[in-house]
């Protein structure tokens, strides 16, 4: 018996391979369905599979091969991307255009059939040429092309609800977490679809997990409503706020359990991809484990959609084991400022107004803090005044209250509904405990510079313990970039920073985001960090760092000239009082005068930060201004030689422009100064002679 089974193996072992090296080339949609079923059982007597193949399998298995055939056209772009056209004749820089073209519409699924007849012309376009890697580029391309006939006739043959039913498949790639891979479906993108009785499940937010980290790879950001679409965003935010707004404003979390943990997370800022790699790392949020955030999630980064979203879905499918505080960022005006609301208006198009309202309405109801297991304090931003200051700490002389620490009971009266923190009134401590930051000298008072929060001493730290029985502070609101001139505190390049330690216990600075920023000339090889609260001390944090993953290239939402919203410089402490350098700020977003926007994507030649037709320069008054370049009236170079093939010809006739325009714009202006130079002298030469006569 054993022997036979060897043999039944055997064969559908060689059944499985031959199919496997099998090209789709001329077969209709029945024939590849029969072909992937016979794969599937032969599949499933080879592992000692006993349940009998589903349809669910077939699509699972049919949505694995496109996946492959998009991500291996995304391949073959960024090979033809990166290849030199020198050397090569017309017709053959023709045919490698083409194999990209191909490649560009298997990926927006919108490819047209190509005929075997006009690929195999193709291919002998390109057979002869020196080196041998371009016949294989091409039989390849040809094979996706003749292939990709399927794509859409297979995509008609998966419904919503074969999505929703297929079983999740463990993926190697995600070997670090046994909970995370064994929840990773296989499926290529599609778009999610709200459960229809309402009921996130735990598949449900890994599918969402997994199908926005491919999109981030695989799709443009004005594409993302695809596969979120806008009545998801609407059903998901309406059912956090529901949960949101009936949390206190300081949640208590009761976590006693000898297997119980707490995962404390700093800042994110829309690092969608390494927030997967902590999950990786640490475990996804389950019943012996909880996760607190403290805020950050958007801003100064490409996914701060992504990320809040899969944090929402978190919330709703466990809303008693995560937790998600508010931070600064989570506010109008910094979301208008720092890339949030560009980012959601570029993914979502003409409906992005309605989307951003959705977040900021989120936003509204997040709490402001938490006490973990009786004894761990955590905010965003830090400590705040107490606002039930008496008439006898009212100055005398300028009639103003004083600054004194306030208390949790305090906090708990505070009105949070604002999309703004307010300045002043009642409710400032909404914006102490998002704004304030800790410093070395003691005392309470405000941030004159920042106009917004507070400074505190080691004497508030512990004031504040001691009043509230509390043993532990984890706040985050600082990266590396704020802490680059602070040298009275930690870098940040750990991710963590032990700020204050007292006789009552200690305040601990806590940032996610590792190699931050994400935009600008200057980066921080840093570490991202979070904190594991356990049993019996729960004030005794195990704190872990971790580096970057690999994330794809995005144009920046931030522009260029924006400026970072805090002054850095604490006037009661030793910290160097240099402004920090304002490198989460990307470079200047591309600004082109009418009629001279170009008609080709930089991307295609490996750019991702084009020539910009603004620059800044000194004005009047002793600062700078951003100055857009008029197009010049003559352009020295053109007509370019007709063998100068695209796109290099359009990016040389672009620069050419730009160096024109730059050109003339310096003489104009050189003209104009030395004109106003001559006026000036002419008058004072008149006014001269008629002091003299």
């Amino acid at each position: 018996m054993d022997h036979y089974d060897e043999n039944i193996k055997s064969g559908c072992q060689k059944i499985l391979d031959k199919i496997n090296s099998m090209s789709l080339v001329n077969l209709d949609d029945q024939q590849v369905h029969s072909l992937v079923m016979m794969r599937e059982i032969a599949r499933g007597v080879v592992a000692d599979r006993e349940r009998k193949v589903t349809k669910s399998d077939v699509i699972s298995s049919l949505r694995y091969s496109i996946e492959k055939m998009v991500g291996a056209s995304r391949d073959i772009i960024e090979i033809l991307s990166r290849m030199s056209y020198e050397g090569l004749d017309d017709q053959r820089v023709q045919s490698v255009l083409r194999m990209k073209e191909i490649a560009h519409g298997i990926i927006d699924k919108q490819a047209k059939v190509a005929t075997t007849r006009q690929d195999d012309k193709l291919g002998e376009q390109v057979r002869n040429s020196d080196d041998g890697t371009m016949d294989s580029l091409v039989l390849e391309a040809t094979e996706i092309s003749n292939g990709s006939i399927q794509i859409e006739e297979l995509q008609g043959m998966m419904h919503e609800d074969d999505i929703l039913l297929l079983e999740p498949v463990s993926s190697q790639d995600y070997g670090q977490n046994e909970l995370y891979d064994s929840l990773l479906p296989s499926a290529p993108l599609h778009a999610l679809v709200w459960p229809p009785n309402d009921c996130i499940t735990l598949e449900w937010v890994q599918d969402m997990m997994f199908t926005l980290e491919q999109s981030s790879w695989k799709m443009l950001p004005s594409d993302f409503q695809r596969v979120i679409p806008t009545v998801l965003v609407d059903r998901l935010t309406d059912a956090a706020r529901s949960i949101l707004c009936t949390e206190q404003n300081c949640v208590e979390i009761d976590c006693q359990g000898e297997d119980t943990r707490v995962i404390v997370v700093g800042d994110i800022r829309g690092h969608f991809h390494d927030l997967l790699s902590l999950f990786k790392h640490a475990g996804v949020p389950s019943e012996n484990q909880y996760y607190v955030f403290n805020g950050n999630y958007v801003d100064k980064g490409s996914w701060g959609v992504e990320v809040f979203l899969v944090l929402l879905a978190w919330k709703v499918l466990m809303p008693h084991r995560v937790y998600l505080l508010r931070g600064n960022h989570e506010s109008k005006y910094c979301t208008s400022r720092y890339g949030f609301n560009k980012e959601v208006q570029t993914k979502y198009s003409d409906e992005g107004e309605y989307v951003y309202s959705k977040f900021l309405d989120c936003f509204k109801e997040l709490p402001l803090a938490s006490v973990i297991a009786g004894c761990v304090y955590t905010t965003h931003g830090g400590l705040f005044r107490s606002i039930n200051v008496s008439p006898s700490h009212m100055s005398k002389r300028k009639k103003t209250r004083s600054v004194e620490l306030g208390s949790l009971a305090e906090l708990a009266e505070v009105k949070r509904s604002f999309v703004d923190a307010p300045s002043e009134g009642p409710n400032i401590l909404l914006t102490d405990v998002l704004w304030s930051r800790p410093s070395k000298k003691d005392g309470l008072r405000d941030n004159a510079d920042q106009k917004l929060g507070l400074w505190w001493g080691p004497d508030c730290t512990e004031a504040f313990l001691k009043q509230s029985n509390l043993k532990l502070i984890i706040r985050s609101h600082d990266g590396p970039d704020t802490r680059a001139s602070c040298h009275d505190f930690g870098d940040m390049l750990s991710g963590y920073s032990v700020d204050h330690v007292g006789e009552s216990g200690k305040l601990y600075t806590l940032f996610s985001v590792p190699e931050y920023p994400q935009y600008g000339e200057r980066r921080y090889s840093n570490e991202g960090a979070y904190a594991i609260l356990s049993p019996p001390d729960f004030a005794s944090p195990s704190i872990y760092s971790f580096t970057a993953v690999e994330r794809p290239r995005v144009d920046p939402y931030v522009n260029g000239d924006a400026e970072e919203e805090i002054d850095l410089g604490d006037p009661g402490s030793t910290q160097v009082h240099a402004h920090a350098s304002t490198s989460a700020i990307s470079p200047p977003q591309r600004s082109y005068p009418v009629g001279m926007s170009p008609g080709f994507d930089f991307g295609a030649l490996g750019i991702y930060n084009a020539p910009s037709w603004s620059v800044q320069l000194p004005d009047d008054a002793g600062g700078t201004q951003v100055v857009q370049v008029p197009r010049a009236p003559v352009v020295e170079g053109l007509p370019l030689p007709p063998n100068i093939q695209e796109p290099h010809k359009a990016a040389y006739e672009y620069l050419f422009e730009l160096v024109a325009s730059l050109k003339h714009m310096l003489i104009t202006r050189e003209t104009e100064n030395r004109a106003r130079i001559s006026a000036l002298r002419n008058r004072g030469k008149k006014r001269k002679g008629k002091r003299n006569s």
